[in-house]
């Protein structure tokens, strides 16, 4: 890559000589596979790369942006000056300049934590693995539908700006999951995924497929999707509720991730997502969770699907906090959102491709464990449900208020599991819901959950993210109706 190094770095330089205040050149190159099986045969075996680089400039304290496939000098040339074009353009738009919070230059090669390269892995291995899932569900020959998928993703890049820094970096994610189904009628199904809705992503390699047990979790999926066929529908009451690992990383997502990207709460997101309840004058101040409540944005983790050692605009990796004792306490923020509080960026500015502009993402954002095991958060629970694995989400456009749905839940009577409902709901107000946070989990139950498929922006970006967390209680949440 040393050539293309060389190309990105003259690019910055002409981008400055043409008039630019700043610029930065970012080339990426990203390899994908996605394999699936189905009811005992391969469903799909897809492989695709892409490559090409984005020119970002400010002009006039404007941006202009400009990406090309095509990595040649004239072309390159060409993107700078259609992004200088942009950025004039745009100027005469902005009602106020753009500034950019400080932030120190860096020399740097990172690589994430991986053991096995799964592109190095050949198909017909990877075939096997997906065989031997299928066949450990056909066992179950009750079962009326089987899925397995693998997926992984490696992205290599080069990042130059006129600020001095250059960064290469080299990502790699690997994505596994099942789900088994049944049906009872035309009109009745039921159906369990593992290890969570859509599998579980994060930053390694072809040895994150050996950490799961699937062989031994299959027998007590199938009997869970036995058991809410016969279940009586989730009661509606307002009560207890602890909530499995996967369901709180979503939670944390929607209602903590989102709310917190300074350019949501700026009103960028205002035509196409939503706005924020967490606007900048509650920063320090808002009560947002119960004292034991502290998140953190962290992209220095080793394993989160959003791990790295730079973003998007050469920012370096560094663990924030967002959420303090349960008091708002900081947001996702790029350079440009970071000046606008007086702040340095937290380098959470990333985008989906070479042809994307970056835009503020969710980041790792991690809710810290507590003290109490996960038996031990059940057994507190007099008279409540136990709800795992999301189904569907639906927050509102500031992320005030929400309504979740679970794939199944139990009741909990004197601190024990009973019976299984189905169709398990809950809704409620952000606010009330984390302060009303009683119990988190310890280290022992906490594990950091991936997100591949976030979409924000316009036009829209695809983004990966990560929220680390631990099963929670939470008294009295509206469940149903």
């Amino acid at each position: 890559m040393a050539q293309i190094d060389k190309l990105i770095v003259n690019a910055v330089g002409e981008a400055r000589s043409s008039g630019a205040s700043y610029a930065d050149c970012r080339y990426v190159e990203i390899e994908d596979e996605s394999l699936s099986f189905s009811n005992g045969s391969p469903e799909s075996v897809q492989k695709s790369s892409d490559k090409g680089l984005g020119v970002r400039v400010l002009v006039d304290g404007a941006w202009g942006f400009f990406g090309t496939s095509v990595i040649t000098t004239k072309e390159i040339s060409r993107a700078v000056k259609k992004a200088i074009e942009i950025g004039k353009a745009a100027a005469g738009l902005n009602d106020k300049p753009v500034e950019l919070a400080d932030t120190e230059s860096y020399k740097d090669n990172y690589v994430s934590n991986f053991i096995k390269d799964p592109f190095e892995v050949s198909l017909k291995e990877k075939l096997d693995y997906l065989s031997e899932l299928d066949g450990a569900m056909a066992a179950h020959e009750e079962l009326s539908s089987r899925d397995s998928h693998i997926d992984f993703r490696k992205t290599s890049s080069f990042f130059a700006s006129s600020e001095g820094t250059q960064v290469q970096q080299k990502i790699i994610h690997s994505g596994v999951g099942i789900d088994l189904g049944m049906s009872s009628s035309r009109r009745e199904r039921a159906s369990r995924s593992y290890p969570k809705n859509g599998g579980q992503y994060e930053c390694k390699g072809y040895e994150l497929l050996s950490e799961y047990d699937f062989k031994s979790e299959i027998p007590r999926l199938f009997e869970e999707v036995k058991a809410l066929l016969a279940a009586a529908a989730c009661p509606s009451k307002i009560t207890d509720i602890v909530f499995e690992g996967s369901v709180v990383s979503l939670l944390i997502h929607e209602l903590i991730g989102h709310p917190l990207e300074l350019d949501r709460v700026f009103g960028s997101e205002r035509n196409f997502s939503g706005t924020s309840f967490a606007t900048v004058d509650k920063l320090g101040s808002l009560r947002y969770g119960s004292s034991i409540i502290n998140v953190v944005s962290d992209p220095t983790h080793a394993y989160g699907l959003a791990s790295y050692g730079y973003d998007d605009e050469g920012v370096k990796a560094r663990r924030a906090d967002l959420i303090k004792d349960g008091i708002l306490a900081g947001y996702l923020s790029s350079r440009e959102t970071a000046a606008l509080i007086g702040e340095r960026s937290t380098g959470a500015m990333r985008a989906d491709s070479w042809g994307n502009i970056p835009i503020v993402r969710i980041t790792n954002v991690n809710l810290a464990p507590g003290d109490k095991s996960f038996n031990d958060i059940i057994s507190s629970v007099d008279n409540g449900i136990y709800m795992s694995t999301i189904s569907s989400w639906s927050p509102s456009d500031d992320r005030s208020s929400f309504e979740f749905g679970c794939e199944i839940a139990w009741e909990i009577k004197g601190g024990k599991p009973g019976q299984v409902f189905k169709n398990p709901t809950f809704s409620g107000k952000t606010l009330e819901f984390w302060n009303s946070v009683k119990a988190i989990g310890d280290e022992s139950s906490w594990k950091i959950w991936g997100t591949p498929n976030c979409g924000k922006g316009q036009p829209g970006q695809n983004a990966r993210t990560a929220q680390g967390a631990s099963p929670i209680l939470v008294s009295n949440v509206r469940v149903g109706g």
